[in-house]
């Protein structure tokens, strides 16, 4: 039975969209600034719904009070990771005397790092509506309700797996598994957009353009798992170097792959882009992904040869999901079917 959906559900789901990806944003600020542990506690920032604008507004015992809290987060923490098989990685954590250090107050970092929860806040409450407003107009669409649903239980593991990341004091896995589950949200959104939108096309794609666009998302996945481990070098290099100038020097390994890997990647999606001009598919994201890739190609050329400027870091990250996204949206694109109309 077609399902009509209305225009305001359709253009929702977009903006909702739209503040997941200012989420990825905001948390790549956060990291780049240093603003992580701008809020010691969570979700309250210095156990306040406003935070504080000065350090006279704080208890003096406060870096003593957050520690405490710290200590108890990160035993929770790993007795959960003992109880999955992660036996070796809560001994770490809780062996690492370096989660006992309590920043200074800092009022810039500490209204960066609210920011990023403000917009988290809003995001979660977004996909939280889009729920209940299928559960209200379209229950009956099974797809819809299960993605949406899933969608709004993995908002909240993502927001209770931020208090992990404070609450071990910003160790470098935990930002990176941070980021790869709001890719996966991304994902998932993207399909229930497609859903909704419940559109055919009139593409005819042979399997050999269709496995090769398969190869390229398996591409962008693999240079994004490289890109990852790349930012956890430079977190353990920052405990040590504050000058961004000697990062490049001191580092090798995957980020010399990851550099090398991209050329591969660009090659990939040119290869899907003659195709698509050659054989008049027809396809209108196919130049986009390719216009990303040489934006993440500029970003990366900035990383390597002008010191890594602060700036370029949440481009790089946000133009690697936006182009993550994108193909995403373009695997509806090798599905056939009935269109129907969004009121």
């Amino acid at each position: 039975m077609k399902q009509n959906f209305s225009r305001a559900y359709l253009r929702f789901s977009w903006v909702t969209l739209a503040f997941i990806y200012l989420v990825i944003i905001a948390g790549s600020v956060v990291r780049t600034s240093g603003s992580g542990m701008g809020c010691p506690d969570w979700p309250k920032c210095f156990d306040q719904y406003i935070p504080p604008t000065s350090a006279d507004q704080l208890p003096v015992d406060y870096k003593d009070t957050y520690r405490e809290y710290r200590i108890k987060k990160v035993e929770k923490f790993a007795k959960f990771l003992t109880s999955i098989g992660f036996s070796e990685t809560a001994e770490q954590l809780k062996n690492d005397d370096s989660l006992l250090i309590e920043q200074d107050f800092n009022a810039r970092k500490t209204w960066v790092e609210y920011g990023n929860r403000l917009v988290g806040f809003i995001a979660g409450n977004m996909v939280l509506i889009l729920f209940v407003w299928t559960v209200i107009r379209y229950r009956k669409k099974r797809a819809l309700l299960i993605l949406t649903f899933v969608n709004l239980i993995l908002m909240g593991i993502e927001g209770w797996f931020g208090s992990i990341v404070v609450a071990t004091n910003l160790v470098p896995w935990t930002i990176t598994l941070h980021m790869f589950l709001a890719l996966v949200i991304v994902g998932i959104h993207i399909k229930i957009i497609r859903i909704i939108k419940d559109k055919s096309y009139s593409f005819q794609l042979p399997k050999s353009f269709k496995y090769l666009f398969y190869f390229t998302l398996a591409l962008t996945f693999i240079q994004i798992i490289l890109g990852a481990q790349v930012r956890q070098e430079i977190d353990f290099m920052v405990k040590d170097m504050v000058d961004r100038s000697s990062w490049i020097s001191q580092m090798e390994g995957d980020f010399l792959f990851h550099r090398s890997f991209s050329w591969v990647l660009l090659a990939a999606n040119v290869g899907l882009l003659y195709l698509n001009h050659k054989s008049k598919y027809g396809i209108p994201t196919i130049k986009i992904i390719v216009g990303l890739i040489l934006i993440e190609f500029i970003t990366g050329v900035l990383f390597s040869y002008a010191n890594m400027p602060a700036f370029t870091q949440p481009v790089h990250l946000l133009t690697a999901s936006v182009l993550l996204g994108f193909q995403y949206y373009t695997l509806g694109y090798f599905k056939h079917k009935r269109e129907s109309l969004i009121r």
